[in-house]
């Protein structure tokens, strides 16, 4: 006796049925799918994001240091300033290796996302930023002719999205301002492909905030001077010193602890499929209590009733295994979309990254549902006596 045929005979006896109970388990092998991936794609992006910011250590002013740092590695707006020459006090320190001073600002622009409007990003630097992140490198044009010139350098996302190229002029709204692209970035998937950058100089002049700074990005030339660099900076009025390696934590705290509850979610999703692949299979026992009473009096053992038992319900797990991956797959970049547009801080990158481990490990989980799923009903056909499963199904 073929008990693969036998069970998938017996599956597509009530197609609909049994479409619908792959469906719930593919449901929840997708959310789980879904989740884990997201686990491995945010961290590797946060990580991507931090690395390639060329720094370890964000000077800011006195504010609230977690949305400072968030602020900054989105490349947003909105901070506080403070005086410029807290980095001509700072820059002289033995200690630091590389040291890079920075304005961000932003303007809204009404001729964006077809005329709804949105925020245009801009930032202010000198050319120590391109040492702190030497992978920032050309894809036209080049560095601005002098300090104070009125030319912007365009991240290759913005230059793609307004379609701009080098000599091209581009205009900053609500400053009446004219600049010129002398150069366009690019790709390296950070937030600096959605900035628009000038001369230091030329952003404190347009944006009207003379000897001005949001943010100076510090790297040691030793990290073990770290939390002593910190400490001494500590006594400077008027700005705070933030780790991004503490920023990296809590933010993937605050992650976390998200995580914990959709991954409760998670699990009763997969614990109302199991239910309902033991509903589906208990059904289908029901219904043919007479057929398996005769197949036991004509010489089927209990364990061969309990084998095809166990596979049909192992079989709908298996496809519903299958089915959750597709859909994780397929449904990746919608699921990618929403949570850039809810998340208080996405990083560049896929958020959601599905392995072929994490696919693997899917599957497995699908099969080990099944196996458990299919215990009880099982059993229970493999008790019964052939007389009175005949008399019941009559």
């Amino acid at each position: 006796m073929n008990l693969f045929s036998v069970a998938l005979k017996n599956l597509t006896r009530k197609k609909v049925r049994t479409a619908l109970t792959i469906g719930g388990v593919a449901i929840a092998i997708a959310v789980l799918v879904s989740l884990w991936g997201f686990d491995t794609g945010y961290q590797k992006s946060l990580n991507n994001d931090i690395d390639k910011m060329g720094y370890q250590i964000l000077v800011t002013a006195k504010g609230c240091p977690y949305e400072a740092a968030t602020l900054m590695l989105q490349g947003g707006g909105g901070l506080r300033y403070m005086n410029e020459a807290v980095y001509q006090k700072i820059t002289g320190d033995p200690r630091i290796d590389k040291i890079t001073p920075q304005l961000v600002a932003t303007a809204y622009d009404t001729t964006k996302q077809e005329g709804r409007g949105g925020i245009s990003l801009y930032m202010g630097i000198e050319g120590s930023y391109l040492t702190l992140k030497p992978w920032s490198k050309f894809k036209s044009g080049k560095w601005f002719s002098s300090t104070d010139a009125n030319e912007a350098i365009m991240g290759y996302e913005v230059a793609e999205y307004e379609q701009r190229a080098v000599g091209d002029k581009i205009f900053i709204p609500g400053r009446n301002e004219v600049l010129t692209v002398a150069g366009i970035f690019e790709r390296n998937g950070t937030q600096d492909d959605g900035i628009i950058f000038l001369p230091l100089k030329t952003a404190q002049k347009i944006f009207e905030v003379p000897d001005k700074l949001t943010g100076i990005g510090i790297k040691l030339k030793d990290m073990r001077e770290l939390s002593k660099f910190e400490e001494d900076l500590y006594n400077e009025p008027g700005i705070q010193v933030i780790s991004l390696a503490q920023v990296k934590g809590t933010i993937l705290n605050l992650v976390s602890s998200a995580k914990a509850m959709t991954n409760s979610v998670a699990l009763i999703a997969v614990i109302i499929a199991v239910i309902g692949v033991v509903n589906t299979i208990l059904m289908s026992v029901f219904e043919r209590t007479s057929e398996i009473g005769v197949m036991k009096a004509i010489g089927a053992s209990r364990l061969d009733i309990f084998k095809i038992i166990w596979v049909e319900t192992t079989l709908i797990c298996i496809f519903g295994g299958i089915l959750g991956n597709v859909i994780a797959l397929v449904g990746g970049k919608t699921i990618e979309y929403i949570l850039k547009q809810v998340l208080p801080y996405a990083p560049k990158g896929h958020l959601v990254v599905i392995t072929p481990h994490i696919l693997a490990l899917s599957f497995f989980g699908a099969v080990i549902m099944g196996f458990i799923a299919g215990i009880y009903p099982a059993f229970r056909a493999s008790s019964m006596k052939p007389i009175e499963a005949i008399r019941k199904g009559e």
